[in-house]
C-alpha cells in the first residue's frame, strides 16, 4: 500500500499535464453525471451528488483497484472528491437552468470521455500495464463510472445500448498507447495526449451529431440514441 502510494505521488509530480487533464474531466463526468441522475430518477441532493461523483471517480478507481495502485488517487489526493462534488453539487443546483443547454452538457460529456480514455491509458502504461490492457484500462476509465450509475439507478449502461461511447474511448486509449510505444510521446509531450483525447472528442461529436450507432445484430433495428453521458471516471 505504502509503495503504491509513492508511486501515485510520483506520478503526479512527473505528469502535472495528466493530472490537470484528470481534474477537468473528474468535474466535466461529476456535472454530466448529476443532471443525468436528476433527469433519470427523483433523488435529494445526497442521491445526486452522490451518483455525480460515482460517475466522475468510478472508472479511475476500478482501473486502479485492477492495476493495484492502492489507495486509488481518488482516496489519497483531495482534489480528485472535491472537483467531484463540486461538480455535482452545481448540477443540483442549477439542474433547471442546465437542462437548457442539452448539447452543451454533451459537449462537456464527449470532453469528459476523451480525457479519461487518455489520462487512464496513459497511468496504466505508468504503473507497467501492457499495450493492450493500457487500452481497455483506458476506455474502462472512461466508461467506468457512468455504468455504475446506471445500475444504480436501475438503467441499461447507455454505453452498451446507444451511440457511439465505448469505440471512440478505445481509440483515444489505443493512439496514446501507440504514441508511448513509439516514442512519439517523449518527443511531443503534452501534444500527444490532446490529440489523442481530440480524436476520440472528434468521433464523439460526430456520433452524437449524425445518431450513429456501433454496428448491431443483423434484423434488430435500430435502438434510439438516448442519454449516453457520463459513462466514465
Amino acid at each position: 500500500a505504502i509503495a503504491g502510494l509513492e508511486a501515485s505521488v510520483t506520478v503526479a509530480a512527473e505528469a502535472p499535464v495528466l493530472l490537470v487533464l484528470d481534474l477537468v474531466g473528474t468535474f466535466a463526468f461529476a456535472l454530466n453525471g448529476a443532471l443525468t441522475a436528476v433527469r433519470a430518477a427523483h433523488l435529494d441532493v445526497v442521491g445526486v451528488v452522490t451518483l455525480g461523483m460515482i460517475t466522475a471517480v468510478g472508472g479511475g478507481i476500478i482501473r486502479e483497484v485492477l492495476l493495484g495502485a492502492l489507495p486509488p488517487a481518488t482516496f489519497v489526493d483531495w482534489r480528485y472528491l472535491a472537483v467531484a462534488a463540486a461538480g455535482g453539487l452545481i448540477a443540483f443546483l442549477f439542474s433547471r437552468r442546465l437542462s437548457r443547454f442539452s448539447s452543451s452538457i454533451d459537449v462537456l460529456d464527449a470532453a469528459g470521455l476523451s480525457l479519461f480514455a487518455v489520462t487512464g491509458a496513459g497511468k496504466a502504461l505508468e504503473w507497467g500495464a501492457g499495450p493492450m490492457q493500457a487500452i481497455i484500462l483506458g476506455t474502462v476509465t472512461g466508461v467506468g463510472g457512468g455504468t455504475v450509475r446506471d445500475v444504480l439507478i436501475r438503467q441499461v449502461p447507455s454505453v452498451l445500448s446507444s451511440g457511439l461511447y465505448a469505440i471512440p474511448a478505445l481509440v483515444g486509449a489505443a493512439l496514446v498507447v501507440v504514441a508511448t510505444s513509439s516514442g512519439v510521446n517523449q518527443v511531443l509531450g503534452a501534444p500527444v495526449a490532446l490529440g489523442a483525447a481530440g480524436a476520440c472528442f472528434v468521433i464523439r461529436m460526430v456520433g452524437l451529431h449524425f445518431g450513429l450507432d456501433a454496428p448491431r445484430p443483423p434484423g434488430t433495428g435500430s435502438a434510439s440514441s438516448g442519454d449516453a453521458g457520463g459513462s466514465g471516471g
